[in-house]
C-alpha cells in the first residue's frame, strides 16, 4: 500500500472537485479521475503545474474559466489574484497529454506522425512491462490504461423459459388463446430460455511476496465491478476476495467509483496486507461459508497468487479439488507465469494444477487484457 501521505494529497485534490462542481462546474466522476492522474503525473507540489492540471481536464469550455480561478485561488493559496497569465508546463507527458483526443496538439490541429507513433510506442511497451518493476511514475501512468479494459461477464443458460420470439412452441400459451378465441386458430405462441451473466468471483493474494502487484491486481479488480454494474441494473455479479493468512471480503470496497478511494478502502479493511499465505486454509474458510449453496457454485472462481504457501499443501490440493467441483471454472492468473524460464514448481502451484482450468500469466496491463477474454470466454 502506499503511504498515507499520498491518500491526504488525493482528499485534498478531490476536495478542490467538489468545490469546483458546488461553483457550478460540471466536474464528472471521470474527469476527477484525469485531474488526479494529472497532478500524478506533473507534480502537486507545484501551483502552476496542478493549476494547469486541474484546468485542462475539469474545465469543460472557456466559461468555466473564470469560475475555475476564483476556487483555485480560495482552495490552494487564499490569493484574490488570477493566474490564468501564467503560461502552461512546457512538457506535457504524452499520455496526458493524448488521453482524451489522441493526436490532437493544443491548438486543435492533427500531430504530425512521427509524435503519435511514438506516444502509440510508448504506450505498448508500458502496456507489456511488468508491474512489479515499475516506479510510481510509471504507475500512475499504468492507472490511465485501465480505462481501456473492458470486462464482459461469461454468459449462461437461465433455467427459467421465456416468451420469445421464435425457438421452442410454447403448447400451453398457444392453448390459452385458443380457448379465448373459441377454438379459433390463433399464432403459435413460441419460447425460449435466455442467457444470463454467470457470476465471477476473484480471489487475490495480498501477502508479502504479492505486493509489488497488489494495488494493480485491486484495481484491475475495481474494473471487473464496475464493468459488470454498468451492463446491469441490479447488484454487481463479481465478487473480490482477499486472501493471505485470513479471507476478506472486499467487494463492498469495490464497488466505489472511484478505483483510488475503492483500494483506500479494500487496504484499510484487510487485516493481513503483506502478510503470510495461507492458501489452503483461507480457500477452506472461503468454501466453508461461500461455496456449497453460496456464491461460488456454478461461477467463474480467479485466483490470483504466486502459489507460495506456508501451510500444508495437501490441504491447498483438497480444497481446490472441492472448488473444481463447485465451480464452473477455475482460473489461476500468476504474476511470474508470463516471465522468461519460469518453471511452475512452487509448493501451491504444483498442489494446484491438476484442478485448474486455465492457468494464465498477470504481471502487465496486456496480461490483464487476456484475463478479460479468458473470463469472458468461461
Amino acid at each position: 500500500m502506499e503511504p498515507a501521505i499520498h491518500h491526504e494529497a488525493d482528499e485534498l485534490l478531490l476536495g478542490f472537485t467538489r468545490a469546483l462542481r458546488s461553483a457550478g462546474i460540471g466536474v464528472t466522476s471521470d474527469r476527477a479521475q484525469m485531474f488526479l492522474r494529472a497532478t500524478a503525473l506533473l507534480g502537486a507540489e507545484d501551483s502552476r503545474s496542478a493549476y494547469w492540471a486541474g484546468r485542462s481536464t475539469l474545465c469543460a469550455g472557456i466559461d468555466d474559466v473564470d469560475v475555475y480561478d476564483r476556487v483555485f485561488d480560495a482552495w490552494f493559496t487564499g490569493d484574490k489574484r488570477p493566474i490564468t497569465g501564467q503560461e502552461p508546463p512546457d512538457l506535457l507527458p504524452p499520455l496526458l497529454a493524448n488521453a482524451e483526443d489522441l493526436g490532437r496538439d493544443q491548438d486543435g490541429g492533427a500531430a504530425d506522425d512521427e509524435q503519435r507513433l511514438a506516444l502509440v510506442s510508448d504506450t505498448e511497451v508500458l502496456r507489456h512491462r511488468d508491474i512489479g518493476t515499475m516506479d510510481p511514475a510509471e504507475k500512475a501512468r499504468l492507472a490511465v490504461l485501465f480505462g481501456a479494459l473492458r470486462p464482459r461477464p461469461p454468459r449462461r443458460t437461465a433455467n427459467r423459459w421465456t416468451a420469445w420470439h421464435r425457438g421452442h412452441v410454447d403448447a400451453r400459451r398457444t392453448l390459452r388463446a385458443m380457448r379465448a378465441t373459441m377454438g379459433e386458430p390463433v399464432p403459435i405462441r413460441w419460447r425460449n430460455r435466455r442467457d444470463r451473466p454467470r457470476r465471477v468471483v476473484l480471489l487475490i493474494d495480498v501477502s508479502g511476496s504479492m505486493h509489488p502487484y497488489a494495488d494493480a491486481l485491486l484495481r484491475l479488480a475495481h474494473t471487473f465491478v464496475c464493468g459488470a454494474r454498468k451492463r446491469a441494473a441490479h447488484e454487481s455479479g463479481v465478487e473480490v476476495f482477499t486472501v493471505g493468512t485470513r479471507l476478506t471480503r472486499v467487494t463492498r470496497a469495490m464497488r466505489l467509483r472511484d478505483p483510488d478511494q475503492a483500494i483506500l478502502a479494500a487496504g484499510q479493511a484487510v487485516p493481513d496486507w503483506s502478510g503470510g499465505t495461507r492458501l489452503g486454509d483461507t480457500l477452506k474458510v472461503f468454501l466453508d461459508r461461500w461455496g456449497q449453496r453460496g456464491i461460488a457454485r456454478a461461477a467463474v472462481v480467479v485466483l490470483v497468487s504466486d502459489g507460495w504457501e506456508r501451510g500444508g499443501t495437501d490441504v491447498l490440493a483438497e480444497q481446490m479439488q472441492r472448488l473444481q467441483r463447485l465451480a464452473h471454472r477455475v482460473i489461476w492468473m500468476n504474476p511470474h507465469r508470463g516471465k522468461e524460464a519460469y518453471q511452475p514448481v512452487q509448493s501451491g502451484i504444483v498442489a494446484a494444477l491438476p484442478y485448474i482450468d486455465d492457468f494464465v500469466a498477470g504481471h502487465s496491463i496486456a496480461t490483464f487484457a487476456n484475463l478479460v477474454e479468458v473470463v469472458a470466454r468461461a
